[in-house]
Parts: C-alpha cells; structure tokens; sequence
C-alpha cells in the first residue's frame, strides 16, 4: 500500500543548536531552565500560551523548547492561534527551539562534540511535555529514544546520582476519546504514573521516582468532533504547576 507523503516542513529561521554555544556558561546562570516540549497532538496550538503566560519570569527564568517532527504540522502560521515555529523564538524567555535534526546538526558529529539529548537533560532543572501524544506515552513507556525529545527522556538522571540533582518530567496527556480509553494508555500511563511516578516516602521524607502525569479532561467537545476524556490539562492549569514546581511565584 503506497504511503502518504509528508509535508516537508522546517524550522528554517529558528535556531537549533549553535555550534558555538557555551553550554557550561549556560549552566551557571544563576536562572531557572524550563525544558517544554510538545507532541503530534493538537494541543500542541497551547505552547504559545503557556511560553507568554510565564512572561512575568524572564528576569530568572529561560526557556528552550523541542518539537517532534509531528507537532511541527500545528504550528506553521495557519492561523492566529497557530503562528509559525520560527515566531517563537521572540517570545519572551525563550533561548532556543530544537527540531529532531538539531540533534546531529549541522556537521557531522566528532569525539569531544557536544551532544544535544545530554546537554539539554544536564541544563534542565524541569521537563515538561504538554501535549503528550499517544504515539510518544508509547515510546517514553518502552524506553524508545528515536528522535530529540525521546532522548532526552531515555538519558534522564532518574536518581539524581549522575548530575547530583533529582529531577522531574511533567506529562501532560493529550488524545482522541477512543485513544485515550485503550486499554494500552492504561498500561503505559501506569508505567509513568506509578511504576516511574513522583512519590515521597512518608517515614524518611525521601522522595523517589522521576515523573509527573497531569490527567487530561474528564470530558470535552475534542477538535475532531468526538465528545470524552482525552483533551489535554487546560494550559492555565499547566502553567500554574509549572510555576508551583519551579518556585516561580
């Protein structure tokens, strides 16, 4: 059966790594670094809106975010409410955007070069992926590091005993009714939520486990007409755990 073409879409103006860049200096900076990441899910249209709504923090504040190869489709200029990736860039706090060939690129990778899926997970003090796809919940939950954003995912300092600091990833799921009631999501968002999930021992206080699952909607009228669960978190709700998780306020 012959396949659908991709659309052949770029992030032509929008800085992906710098070969240059001073990544040690960047660790340094005395500011808190927000990793946000977005999926091939619709919800992907929220990112501006919750990058703008932190706008207040930009004096401590950084932001790179990364977009998998599908959630590039939903911001490409289409409307008000989907500018183009490259217009993100000038928002405020954000340092950098990465699509998945910032990975390698632009020249061929040599011993001593710095590799991005590192750096990033090194420089984050939180990662957050609002929208979570089905299609990445499955990758993240079987250990699939096939692009950018699964990479880092794979590479994270799960203890803290590699970089001295334990560190969270917040999931926001975003799906189809249907996709979301599969028996599969169950499984592998037990996986994130429970098996890998954020607790903290009531004897020693100790806190264990690195990830963080923010339920989608109970119910909602879904862009494809389908009425249910599976709507992401509402991106205000996201933006105020990120500013509790990160001490903003």
């Amino acid at each position: 059966m012959p396949q659908a073409t991709q659309p052949n879409i770029a992030i032509n103006d929008t800085p992906n790594q710098d070969p240059t860049e001073d990544w040690e200096a960047s660790l340094s900076d005395n500011r808190i670094h927000l990793l946000l990441a977005a999926t091939g899910s619709v919800a992907t249209i929220k990112i501006p809106q919750i990058i703008s709504a932190l706008a207040p923090y930009t004096h401590k504040l950084s932001i790179r975010v990364i977009f998998t190869h599908h959630a590039q489709h939903f911001l490409g200029g289409q409307s008000a409410e989907q500018p183009t990736l490259s217009s993100l860039r000038s928002l405020p706090g954000v340092e950098a955007v990465y699509d998945d060939a910032a990975e390698w690129g632009p020249e061929p990778w040599r011993r001593g070069a710095d590799i991005l899926h590192i750096n990033l997970r090194r420089w984050a003090d939180l990662l957050v992926i609002a929208p979570l796809s089905a299609n990445t919940l499955a990758k993240l939950a079987n250990g699939v590091s096939d692009n950018l954003l699964t990479s880092v995912c794979r590479a994270w300092d799960t203890d803290g005993q590699v970089d001295g600091q334990r560190k969270r990833i917040l999931v926001a799921p975003a799906m189809n009714t249907a996709m979301w009631r599969h028996p599969v999501t169950a499984k592998q968002i037990r996986v994130l939520g429970e098996e890998w999930g954020v607790r903290r021992d009531e004897g020693t206080g100790e806190e264990t486990g690195w990830f963080e699952v923010l339920p989608p909607q109970a119910s909602k009228m879904l862009a494809c007409g389908d009425v249910g669960g599976g709507a992401m978190l509402e991106w205000t709700d996201i933006v105020k755990i990120i500013e509790d998780r990160l001490g903003l306020e």
